[in-house]
């Protein structure tokens, strides 16, 4: 056995000195296929690499203790300072504007104590930053806030009821990841400003943070092990180095499974392209087998002679391969310098390109076993006659044995390896469900071919007959071609659905603004500014306090099955209380209180929401609100019409639960002509607002979707990326499938020239075969893309599905395009064959 193998690794070599010509499509599809996925894998190590290895500068501790209230409270406070040295902060969102009132802006406020940071350098643009220099009339500013307000360092800013001069300009801060989503640009402060701003007031949406830097005596998780048990009802989010950026590093985990999926999704796209490369060369090789045969080689030779060559020239596609995974990193670091806060790693990963490298040589070794096993069983006799390959035997079970063992490997990789099992198992199912559906097209192409009747033109009669006789192109181009067009259309109804629901689908009464941190005394005076700005703009308002769900009816929260995944247990949320039912709501279950109920504290809670945690009527659930804990019962589940942008939220309490409790509003101003990009009426309403009462906060609406959209349009470039790859290998399997079919049809042209066809006829009959395959794929993948998409979006996104009718038009000419245009650059020069030497080689 050994010796049979090294003969025939001998054998191989041997006939590998003449080169890799021809194999330009099969190196490129593995080529391909282990970039994107080595590639993906390496960037998110990289990623999530930074995050552990600068876990303290991230933190901004060794530990942090955070929560959504004006202040920790003291006794906590003093409990962390006998374990290490504290650093607090305070972050809120505010309006800065020029001291003249002419120009406002939507900052981040950062207020930190002289020690900040405890770990890492706050770099400013000219150098580093201390924290000493803002005493109590300074900032510090990103160059962005002073680009839209037309000040420089040195020129003054008014914020909250205070003028402050810019003493900086802030490059990066350290701890900016751990302080979640940050939408306008970064303005620090010292603890004194903040308190001369006033804007820390009743209901103010504040985050304190607690950062801690250990003595050693203890180890950070058994200090917030013991902190749980001490204050277990302080209603506080708890972070140690070693999970610094939590929320990132799981999604940056999900993002890169989803790209790798995808990634092997190309890759096994381009694996139809091994398998039809591997038909092109083995055909080009039947005199050699033939010959193999007839001296006495066995079936088993012939057979390691060429999975070895095969495999070889798979080798460099996945060298190649590993090649673009090792320097994406590099590119990436360059690409992401501006949208990370962390100095990415560089390093290559291991892991990454080795995974790449084994979903290459299984999805190589998967995709060829087949073609060898029928061109090892094919008869010597067969082989010597140039039209007899088509014709090959089916393998025998030894080697499709061998073809289940690869796939079941390439499976289970997949699987092993994915953060989300059950994710990569459904995709894996559809990728199946794909192929088998592109198979079953194929033979329904080929039995309409036979059964249709024969049509009176010779081109057409000869384009049907080419779609159903054996050794067709029906099959290899539908599979080829299908699953990428089916990706890229799932793809792009996704992104498109997705951007429709975050700004082309907005409700024509969307508010234009929201604003926050009104006071009650404010109340009357904001809705008046507002009304003088325009008397056409509806003025609403509730009262809303913020909160954390602790407890579900006995239960922790953080013990609770859905902790991990359901955003409402995750941080605190807004809350409120109304007698009656919000209006863009209705009752599904229980009923609602009586406007002048005075029992036990109710609760109101979104059905949505209810049912994934496993919330009915009857249940309670436990709140900390300001540091104390509300338990109410839920009397009522409601749906809730997100949609309308209105003011809404998923537990609505009945008023008595927060009796005395301090609040502020939350309002919107909705014109009639909803969320329009009126510029000059909104500014001229924005600078009302914010001169008249400096501590209200007013987000745009469309500046907030104009930021989403920025986010989408970053993930989606991405996922453009990578599926960009699927599209390019499939054009490469494409175009390899037609080479593939170059020697029959130049059989076919030298035959029907002979027997009086003209070129043009030929000609009419090799597009017409071209567009009837490309138009049923393109159908196919519209529809298969589609119904994908519509599920995602629907079942998973919970979004409204939008399909443009853009993207019909484009795959449509796009496969025909594709197969006509590839199909006749390989096929042209066929008419031009000369008869003689090809008829004496039927």
């Amino acid at each position: 056995m050994k010796q049979s193998w090294l003969l025939a690794l001998h054998f191989a070599l041997r006939e590998l000195r003449g080169g890799f010509g021809g194999f330009f499509i099969l190196i490129a599809c593995i080529a391909l296929g282990v970039g994107a996925i080595a590639g993906v894998n390496s960037v998110s190590r990289a990623i999530t690499g930074t995050i552990s290895a600068e876990g303290r500068e991230i933190l901004g501790g060794d530990l942090a203790v955070s929560a959504q209230l004006p202040q920790i409270q003291p006794k906590i406070v003093e409990w962390l300072q006998k374990r290490g040295d504290v650093s607090q902060s305070y972050s809120l969102r505010a309006m800065a504007r020029r001291p003249d009132g002419a120009d406002q802006t939507l900052a981040e406020l950062k207020a930190v104590e002289d020690s900040y940071p405890l770990f890492g350098t706050l770099e400013g643009v000219d150098g580093p930053l201390n924290a000493l220099q803002l005493g109590e009339d300074a900032i510090f500013a990103e160059p962005i806030l002073l680009e839209r307000l037309g000040v420089v360092e040195g020129d003054k800013l008014a914020i909250g009821n205070a003028v402050f001069v810019v003493k900086g300009i802030i490059a990066t801060e350290p701890d900016r990841l751990s302080d979640g989503a940050v939408f306008g640009p970064r303005v620090m402060m010292s603890l004194k400003g903040l308190e001369l701003a006033g804007l820390i007031r009743p209901g103010s949406l504040v985050s304190s943070k607690a950062g801690v830097r250990v003595d050693g005596s203890m180890s950070p998780a058994q200090i917030l092990s013991d902190l749980r048990k001490q204050f277990p009802d302080a209603g506080l989010r708890l972070q140690t180095r070693d999970n610094a950026a939590p929320s990132l590093s799981a999604n940056v985990a999900r993002f890169s499974q989803f790209l790798t999926l995808v990634g092997l999704a190309a890759l096994v796209v381009g694996g139809v392209g091994v398998g039809n490369a591997a038909r092109a060369f083995l055909d080009s090789k039947r005199q050699s087998i033939a010959t193999l045969k007839a001296v006495g080689a066995s079936s088993s030779f012939i057979f390691r002679v060429y999975l070895i060559e095969i495999m070889l020239i798979a080798l460099v596609g996945i060298v190649a391969g590993l090649l673009i995974g090792f320097t994406l990193p590099l590119v990436a670091r360059q690409l992401l310098s501006g949208t990370l806060e962390i100095p990415l790693s560089s390093a290559f990963s291991p892991f990454a390109l080795v995974l790449g490298a084994a979903y290459g040589f299984l999805t190589a070794f998967v995709f060829v076993v087949w073609p060898i096993g029928q061109a090892k069983e094919t008869p010597a006799a067969t082989l010597f006659r140039s039209a007899g390959y088509g014709a090959a035997k089916r393998p025998q079970a030894a080697y499709v044995a061998m073809l289940a063992a690869g796939l079941s490997a390439l499976v289970a990789l997949a699987l092993l390896t994915a953060r989300e099992p059950l994710v990569a198992a459904i995709f894996l199912g559809a990728t199946a469900a794909a192929f088998a559906a592109l198979a079953l097209v194929s033979m329904a192409i080929k039995q309409a071919a036979r059964a249709l009747p024969k049509p009176r033109s010779t081109a057409f009669r000869m384009a049907l007959a080419n779609l159903h006789r054996p050794g067709s192109l029906t099959t290899p181009v539908v599979l080829s071609l299908g699953l990428g067009l089916t990706l890229i259309v799932a793809l792009a109804m996704i992104d498109t659905s997705l951007r429709n629901q975050i700004a082309g689908n907005l409700p024509k009464q969307a508010p234009s603004f929201f604003m926050a941190d009104v006071q009650s005394s404010e109340i009357d005076g904001v809705r008046d500014t507002v009304t003088g700005v325009s008397a056409e703009g509806r003025f609403d308002a509730v009262p809303m306090i913020r909160g954390r769900i602790t407890h579900l009816n006995t239960v922790p929260a953080s013990e609770h099955p859905q902790a991990g995944t359901s955003w409402v247990l995750r941080g605190d949320r807004g809350i409120t209380y109304s007698e009656a039912l919000p209006s863009n709501s209705k009752v599904t279950d229980g009923k609602w209180w009586e406007p002048d109920y005075k029992g036990e504290p109710l609760v109101s809670f979104s059905s949505e929401e209810a049912a994934e945690l496993g919330l009915k009527v009857g249940d309670t659930i436990t709140v900390n609100v300001l540091g104390r804990p509300v338990t109410a019962k839920i009397a009522n589940l409601r749906s809730v019409v997100w949609e309308t942008l209105a003011i809404n939220f998923v537990m609505v309490f009945s008023p008595n639960a927060f009796a005395g409790a301090p609040h502020g509003w939350l309002a919107t101003v909705t014109f009639p002509d909803g969320a329009s990009d009126n510029v000059a009426r909104d500014a001229k309403l924005l600078t009302a607002v914010t001169k008249a009462y400096p501590g209200v906060t007013s987000v745009r609406v469309r500046d907030a979707i104009d930021a989403v959209n920025q986010l989408v349009g970053q993930l989606a470039l991405a996922i453009r990326a990578v599926s960009g790859i699927a599209l390019m290998t499939a054009l490469l399997v494409l175009a390899g499938a037609l080479a593939a079919g170059n020697r029959v049809r130049g059989h076919d042209a030298v035959v029907l020239k002979t027997i009086g066809a003209t070129r043009r006829v030929i000609l009419q009959a090799f597009v017409a075969e071209y567009a009837m395959l490309g138009l049923a794929t393109a159908v196919f993948a519209l529809l298969a893309g589609s119904t994908a998409a519509y599920l995602v979006v629907t079942q998973v996104m919970k979004f409204t599905p939008y399909f443009d009718p853009w993207l019909v038009a484009i795959v449509l000419v796009g496969a025909l395009v594709s197969t006509v245009g590839l199909g006749l650059a390989g096929t042209w020069r066929l008419l031009g064959l000369k008869a003689a030497p090809v008829l004496r080689d039927l």
